[in-house]
């Protein structure tokens, strides 16, 4: 899978879904300082799934005026959000086998929650 994950999104995570296999780029070292509506703009340009623990990108994501097509956005509610914490949803998010572009989702402990990014 093809991901970018924001900068608060903890290194471990990074490394692990890399060594699984997958295309990370990661905010903090690849787009330092990028404001969160740039990032949204290269994850959809570049087809990726943008991983956050920041709810702002969801507003972010309906306000577009084209609405997400390419790429999703999925949000991990847990906390403290610790690597140890997140490491079992973002299990989920790979073993979902989902098509994540095209929705905003929130994955928690209760499981996964996904909405058209489209507005009707």
């Amino acid at each position: 899978m093809r991901f970018l994950a924001d900068e608060n999104f903890p290194k471990p995570i990074v490394e692990a879904l890399r060594a699984a296999g997958h295309d990370v780029l990661w905010a903090r070292t690849d787009c330092a300082g990028w404001k969160d509506v740039l990032l949204l703009e290269l994850a959809e340009s570049d087809a990726r799934t943008l991983l956050t623990l920041d709810k702002d990108f969801w507003q972010i994501a309906v306000q577009r005026r084209v609405p997400l097509e390419r790429s999703g956005i999925v949000l991990f509610r847990v906390h403290p959000a610790t690597p140890e914490n997140i490491e079992p949803l973002v299990r989920v998010l790979v073993a979902a086998k989902r098509a994540w572009a095209g929705h905003i989702s929130i994955i928690s402990a209760d499981g996964f929650q996904m909405l058209a990014a489209r507005r009707k």
